[in-house]
């Protein structure tokens, strides 16, 4: 089902760039949620992340962070705090590489890698048998949660699910990042992406990669041909794209969906969005004409923001996970 969304964002902030800087621009100076972190070693020899915040017996919500994100990301320490203000448990994933520190081996993460996520999630309903869990993704991670969602249908294991700014088709979203202002955006998130595997290709006994080609991978086509497709088992960057894109496993969720989409995404454009007949009985879209990027912030008043898609997502966790009173 497609819906409009009845997300407005105020006259100061209808800008779609606005909308998708305005968190990491002004948020960032919001007070960090008290995480625990745990280590989650891999049958491969590699590690897992994990950032836990919340106390108690209630639901989980198993948080998954966008491209280069982490639990220091203003979006996931929003909903972090909007969850573990009802009394949930909040847990954040961090992809391969994301939470600080390099991984052990060469390959690292990327928008269809999804046997992170059953790992985790397997993981989640062994330790809490019988508890409520969600998962929320945003970005690069709903991509990965929605692909996930797709191949394992009815056997998901989860009671719900919400995805923030999916790049749906990321041939599309990469194209659209090459051009006008969202070059900007591409720039600060591929200076990132080299970074940090200039730091792991010196701590890598074998040359997976030639570090001297780095300066030459200047937008996603190319970064993702020399670098994502070859060290995750992808023919080239056209079968990376083809194969990682979420749209295609949409008819396959079997686990109620919530997906917020804003038509004006810098990173993306409206073609990537899914027609009504390509999703699932169980999904829900609501998309808005403004938002940005994991953007959706709204006010009465100016310089006092609030962060819609949280309070949405909260209250769509609610009607599927049960009420759970606010803690005293």
């Amino acid at each position: 089902m497609i819906r409009t969304s009845d997300f407005r964002p105020p006259w100061w902030l209808a800008n779609p760039h606005l909308q998708t800087l305005w968190s990491t621009l002004f948020r960032r100076r919001a007070p960090r949620p008290a995480y625990v972190r745990e280590r989650l070693e891999l049958a491969d020899g590699d590690f897992l992340d994990l950032d836990w915040c919340g106390e108690g017996g209630g639901p989980l919500v198993l948080i998954l962070h966008g491209l280069e994100g982490s639990a220091g990301s203003p979006y996931a320490r929003g909903l972090t705090a909007t969850v573990a203000a009802r009394g949930w448990r909040a847990v954040v994933m961090h992809f391969r590489g994301c939470s600080g520190v390099p991984n052990r081996l060469p390959r690292s993460y990327h928008s269809g890698e999804t046997g992170d996520l059953e790992t985790v999630v397997g993981l989640l309903r062994e330790r809490h048998p019988g508890t409520p869990l969600a998962v929320v993704g945003y970005s690069l991670g709903g991509n990965v949660l929605l692909k996930w969602l797709g191949e394992r249908g009815g056997a998901a294991g989860i009671s719900a699910a919400a995805a923030v700014s999916v790049p749906f088709l990321l041939d599309q979203a990469a194209t659209r990042m090459s051009r006008g202002w969202s070059r900007i955006y591409q720039h600060v998130l591929l200076h990132s992406l080299r970074r940090s595997l200039a730091v792991k290709l010196a701590r890598l006994e074998a040359r997976v990669v030639d570090p001297a080609l780095l300066p030459e991978l200047t937008d996603f086509w190319r970064f993702d041909d020399a670098v994502t497709a070859p060290l995750h088992g992808f023919r080239d960057v056209h079968d990376y794209y083809r194969r990682a894109s979420s749209r295609q496993y949409l008819a396959g969720i079997r686990v109620p969906t919530l997906l917020l989409h804003a038509l004006d995404d810098p990173f993306m454009t409206p073609a990537v969005v899914p027609a009504a007949a390509e999703l699932s009985s169980c999904t829900e879209l609501e998309l808005s004409a403004h938002g940005g990027h994991v953007g959706f912030v709204t006010a009465r008043v100016p310089w006092r923001p609030r962060y819609w898609s949280e309070e949405r997502i909260a209250a769509f966790l609610v009607s599927r996970l049960g009420e759970q009173p606010p803690p005293p």
